[in-house]
């Protein structure tokens, strides 16, 4: 095992489109592969959607623009659809998409994990590097960091704040390095609204690492 994690291909696409123009011009490229992405914005605006539609994006053959392997979807609020996968898929793609048979290989390459507590989540991220090697996995997604910091945390009482803080430290800190140690894209979903904006403690990991912030696109 300890070979294959070391043996990184030099040919790793630098992004993963996300298909709309706008956004990859905007991204220089697409979601960088090697990196921590966020993508934010309120709720109900589409984060999960578009985090289904670089699932299916990830799950193509790289002559496609896709990256040619399996994703790791972290699902904390109980949001994924894999009926939505299909639809976006075949709506999408359909001339890649016009068997059942690709329709169902390509939801076999999304493994969902429902962790719905701060604990579950990182136990789920330390457990990622086999899995990425031994399922050839190419982008993780977590889905999201703000539901499960909500739930656990009253921002309002400062020992909260610090293990918070701790919390948001460790799993940014797993995340970036599963990113640059086998060069997939990182992408994390947080709520943004006017109520946490105004607030001196955002959910965000930004304060730890550089990343790249994504408002959500139409799909």
């Amino acid at each position: 095992a300890y070979g294959i994690k070391i043996q990184k291909s030099v040919l790793s696409p630098a992004f993963l489109s996300t298909t709309l123009s706008a956004l990859d011009e905007a991204l220089h490229g697409g979601v960088a592969c090697g990196s921590l992405t966020e993508i934010t914005g309120p709720p109900g605006c589409g984060k999960t959607q578009f985090c289904i539609m670089m699932s299916v994006l990830a799950t193509l053959p790289t002559d496609m623009g896709g990256l040619g392997g399996a994703v790791v979807y972290i699902d904390t609020e109980s949001a994924f659809s894999a009926e939505r996968l299909i639809e976006i898929a075949e709506s999408r793609f359909p001339r890649y998409f016009n068997t059942e048979e690709k329709l169902l290989l390509t939801s076999s390459k999304v493994y969902l994990y429902r962790e719905l507590t701060c604990d579950e989540v990182l136990q789920r991220i330390n457990s990622l590097e086999e899995e990425i090697i031994s399922k050839g996995v190419k982008l993780v997604i977590i889905d999201s960091v703000a539901s499960v910091v909500r739930k656990e945390f009253d921002t309002q009482l400062q020992g909260n704040i610090k293990e918070r803080n701790k919390f948001l430290a460790k799993e940014a800190s797993l995340l970036k390095y599963l990113a640059e140690e086998f060069s997939i894209p990182v992408n994390k979903v947080l709520l943004y609204s006017s109520r946490l904006a105004s607030t001196h403690n955002p959910v965000s990991t930004s304060e730890y690492w550089d990343y790249r912030r994504v408002p959500p696109q139409p799909v």
